[in-house]
């Protein structure tokens, strides 16, 4: 029976989940006569991809496709990831135009490239490996983008590439390697990308050895004639040398050495209301660094309002040969008095590692105009202002977490004995169930409840009100729907089930619970059945 009460509590708290879809390009800068590669994940249910826009302005190297199953809120959903070389038709700033996905169209994305490169060392050799380095003069812990390319023109059987450790400094292999095709000097290579972040530990020379790789390669005539159709390949690339270069004096602290770092207001809003929470949203794009190397985005406490931040969400990506981070963080500010409301802006120094300066980056003072709360403030015990009442689901779950640690036993127990409740109600027939509890508050006030719950927008609250004025303890949508004497509510009420629970829009279901309920909830008399359409299992 416990199990059940589990069962029961993971369909209560299920989400909607709506189809996505993403697009994103392996490289945003290649040399010309190299392949980039054009991933697409999406949740949709495609088969294949039209790639023909990209025929005006790239060759079509070749396409993939690999599909996945996840769970998601309990709910099983596909996932597949298309993946087409590109290679384009000359150098220049290209754009990758949008590609229908099911009804989504991608978002378009800059592709820079260069014109072509002199050949590196290897001359004809059938393979050969060189190391690129974003900085020759870094930094300590500074993060410098390394990357190793081997270089290989015959197909391959079998190969393994080493890279050792840098003694001085920490080396850190970044995501997955990246596979596309170069022309060098008139002869076409496969290219394996893989791509490093090293962080110098002290100042000084710091040496890092060459790459290396052993394989087995597909043998010629002679090689098929005195031996297995196989020969030996093996390549290195030159030591590399860096001098790196102690942290200035006037360096700020906390240590931060970038290429560049931007900061923005992703959602600011400009009122408020006392005791009600508003979700401010920041980001920062931090060109040189990863996540671990950045300091906590966030606005100063205030007197005024109380702050509660979300974890951040970072996003790295290897851009121009070296790392590329994108923070962003969700703050809700809960104001503690009306009137005018400053808030001062993030700002973060740093060190501009190619100029060696230093450098400010800082966002302006968020001002809101704070009007009265609808609600008098509650105080927690150390005397600190609480808010009543919060908008927004994030802005919730950061509030809440305030109180839930020392109630943490008996939320339990409320949550189970409710659960309890629940699944009692449900085994309860229809016609058991008390109907006269339909009365029990005056129509227009029923109304009123229901007419705030959809102008609110919540399909939670939307359902608690339908299930109370139908007389209904609980969320049982299933005997709101039997008891509703118009057929157009009803559909909107099984939308509104779909919406919460299944994979419906929830957009869509609240458009057509507004036009339904526009005038009010249709109930059924009671006493009045609806008619089935089945002959009854036990004739009287």
């Amino acid at each position: 029976m416990f199990a059940r009460f589990l069962l029961l509590l993971v369909v209560f708290t299920a989400l909607p989940v709506s189809a996505q879809t993403r697009a994103w390009l392996d490289r945003a800068q290649i040399t010309y006569g190299e392949t980039a590669t054009l991933n697409i994940e999406t949740s949709a249910s495609v088969q294949s991809i039209d790639y023909s826009p990209l025929s005006a302005q790239f060759d079509i190297a070749g396409q993939t496709v690999r599909r996945s199953f996840e769970m998601v809120n309990g709910q099983s959903r596909a996932k597949s990831l298309f993946a087409v070389g590109i290679r384009p038709r000359g150098p220049g700033v290209l754009t990758v135009p949008a590609l229908r996905i099911d009804n989504v169209d991608t978002t378009p994305m800059r592709l820079t490239v260069l014109p072509p490169s002199v050949q590196p060392a290897g001359g004809d050799a059938d393979a050969f490996v060189e190391t690129v380095l974003d900085a020759v003069q870094p930094y300590v812990q500074q993060a410098v983008g390394m990357v190793v390319r081997l270089h290989v023109a015959v197909p391959l059987l079998s190969g393994q590439l080493d890279q050792d450790d840098v003694p001085g400094a920490s080396l850190q292999r970044v995501g997955e390697d990246i596979q596309y095709q170069r022309e060098i000097g008139g002869r076409r290579y496969n290219v394996v990308e893989r791509r490093y972040l090293l962080v110098p530990e002290r100042s000084g020379a710091l040496v890092i050895p060459g790459a290396r790789f052993n394989g087995q390669a597909v043998g010629g005539f002679f090689d098929n004639i005195f031996d297995d159709g196989r020969k030996s390949l093996s390549a290195a690339a030159p030591v590399k040398r860096l001098q790196v270069l102690a942290i200035p004096a006037s360096a700020p602290q906390p240590w931060l050495p970038l290429h560049d770092l931007k900061l923005r207001y992703v959602q600011s809003p400009r009122a408020a209301r006392v005791g009600e929470a508003v979700a401010i949203e920041l980001e920062a794009i931090a060109d040189g660094a990863s996540a671990s190397q950045l300091p906590p985005l966030t606005i100063p406490d205030s007197t005024q309002a109380q702050v509660f931040a979300d974890p951040p969400q970072s996003d790295e990506q290897f851009i121009e040969g070296r790392p590329r981070t994108t923070l962003r963080r969700r703050i809700a500010i809960v104001p503690l008095k009306a009137g005018a409301l400053t808030l001062q802006g993030p700002r973060i120094d740093w060190w501009d590692a190619a100029q060696g300066v230093v450098r400010t980056a800082m966002l302006p003072s968020l001002q809101l105009q704070v009007a009265p709360g609808s609600v008098p403030a509650t105080t927690v015990d150390d005397g600190a202002p609480m808010s009543p009442q919060v908008d927004g689901a994030d802005t919730r779950a950061s509030v809440s977490t305030i109180a839930l640690g020392r109630h943490a036993p008996w939320l339990l127990l409320v949550v189970v004995l409710a659960a309890a409740f629940a699944w009692w109600r449900w085994r309860m027939p229809v016609d058991a169930m008390p109907v006269a509890a339909t009365q029990s508050s005056p129509p227009e006030v029923q109304a009123a409840s229901l007419a705030a719950a959809l102008k609110q927008g919540e399909l939670a609250a939307i359902a608690h009100a339908l299930c109370t004025d139908a007389g209904i303890r609980g969320d049982d949508l299933d005997t709101v729907r039997t008891r509703l004497d118009d057929a157009a509510q009803a559909e909107a009420v099984e939308r509104l089930q779909s919406a919460r629970w299944g994979s419906g829009d929830a957009e869509s279901a609240l458009a057509a619970l507004r036009r339904a309920f526009a005038k009010g909830a249709h109930w059924r008399k009671p006493g009045t059945k609806k008619e089935s359409l089945l002959p009854p299992l036990y004739p009287e």
